[in-house]
């Protein structure tokens, strides 16, 4: 989905959920949004229950809601008929507080995101859809095979965008959930998105986060992207291919997105490279990159500028496949901030394209840490004096920036992977 995590939540939160690739969704996977600013209220917000303080009930707390959403000009009748029936639902407050100890490596992931039955379907609908697509192109500057590739993972082509009642899923998370403020924004702005009239609340559906539509926009993020493109007088993103793709290529649009300029590609690394240099926060042009050994493994399918910005990614350290990314990596991963996800789209429309995929070899022997493998791995590193924040289980820069300088004190490769050879080294007496 496109990035508020779902687009919108705080940083660290968005990174827990994504790490797990697929924890906020019905659907095959989830955006997040961009936390777009509601109209103000004139009275303090619903309050969520505090520990020490009475607790609310569900019907005073969504009264006090209701006084909040009518001063941001929510009609009343529409507020009771969007929670006509609306009670908090148990598996959605389970689904939200999950944390699974294991996620899939990320070569399980595309196996699954990248199959040929998904690449089969996705050329069945290029073909189908190509006019309408080159339309969106020509208005969004954004290429038929990345949004067919996002319609893909996001909704299965459309086939599943979730069952779950929007209005009471966004409400349980509001009153019981985590982040309460995020999802209290996200239900404000589903009332808007109702009032609007593009959709009628017994028809809302998406995921149990709140998720909507073939594109799986969150609330918010649909208010400030969602385009009607076929011309009907809403915006549908439910059940127009039109109006879900278009919508998509408008939120990459306001990415940055580069019309006929990569993604990124996979490269061949010299021997001795030094893989300290494969860090998001290093980047250096396609020619000094060049410079340093590093060439496409086979004929990109489109061919960057020599002074393109890219970093260099290993996503399963550097016993797996190395690629170059680019601006529109970025991009997508404004959609959504999983590295997974946005490699999984990048590769799909290249597939698409007919390209024939990852070429190196994944690690698939390689057993996974788990969740409270990392938080120990993580706790070992602080207390030798690697800093990688607090100990949450969630691999992000802090921690990869502490592993890295933990595998040069060792004189191992430096790639930052977090795996079971670093975990039995750090458990060492020292």
């Amino acid at each position: 989905m496109p990035n508020l995590f779902i687009r919108g939540l705080p940083a660290t939160a968005a990174a827990s959920f994504l790490l797990l690739l697929t924890a906020c969704a019905d659907a095959p996977a989830q955006p997040l949004t961009s936390s777009s600013g509601l109209p103000g209220t004139t009275s303090a917000p619903a309050a969520a229950n505090q520990p020490g303080e009475e607790q609310l009930s569900f019907e005073q707390w969504r009264d006090l809601l209701r006084s909040d959403a009518i001063a941001a000009g929510i009609s009343p009748t529409l507020f009771d008929r969007a929670f006509a029936g609306v009670v908090p639902n148990p598996d959605v407050v389970k689904a939200d507080s999950s944390q699974p100890e294991f996620s899939r490596p990320v070569w399980e992931y595309l196996k699954g995101a990248v199959s040929p039955s998904r690449v089969a379907r996705g050329r069945i609908l290029l073909t189908q859809n190509r006019a309408m697509l080159n339309q969106i192109e020509q208005r969004y500057g954004v290429d038929a095979e990345t949004l067919v590739a996002i319609w893909g993972l996001e909704s299965n082509f459309g086939s599943n965008i979730g069952s779950h009642n929007v209005v009471r899923s966004l409400a349980t998370l509001a009153y019981e959930g985590r982040r309460q403020a995020f999802w209290r924004s996200q239900l404000l702005a589903v009332l808007q998105i109702l009032q609007h009239g593009d959709i009628a609340p017994e028809s809302l559906v998406g995921s149990w986060a709140g998720a909507m539509g073939q594109t799986q926009f969150m609330p918010t993020t649909y208010n400030e992207h969602a385009v009607d493109f076929d011309g009907d007088g809403k915006r549908d993103v439910w059940t127009s291919t039109a109006d879900a793709l278009a919508s998509a290529a408008h939120y990459l649009q306001s990415s940055s997105w580069q019309l006929r300029q990569p993604w990124g590609y996979e490269v061949q690394l010299p021997q001795g490279f030094d893989y300290a240099l494969a860090d998001p926060e290093v980047r250096r042009s396609v020619a000094q990159w060049r410079a340093l050994g590093i060439h496409p493994m086979g004929q990109p399918l489109s061919t960057p500028r020599d002074d393109a910005s890219a970093t260099l990614l290993l996503p399963a350290g550097h016993r797996g496949p190395a690629f170059l990314l680019f601006g529109n990596f970025r991009s997508i991963l404004r959609y959504n901030n999983s590295t997974s996800y946005a490699l999984a789209i990048g590769l799909l429309s290249d597939s698409l394209r007919g390209g024939n995929g990852v070429q190196g070899s994944w690690p698939e022997g390689d057993r996974q840490l788990g969740r409270s493998e990392r938080v120990e791995l993580q706790e070992r590193l602080n207390a030798r004096g690697f800093d990688s924040g607090h100990a949450d289980g969630i691999i992000g820069a802090n921690t990869r920036k502490a592993i890295r300088a933990f595998q040069l004190q060792l004189g191992w490769p430096a790639d930052g992977y977090p795996d079971i050879n670093l975990l039995e080294k750090l458990r060492q007496p020292h």
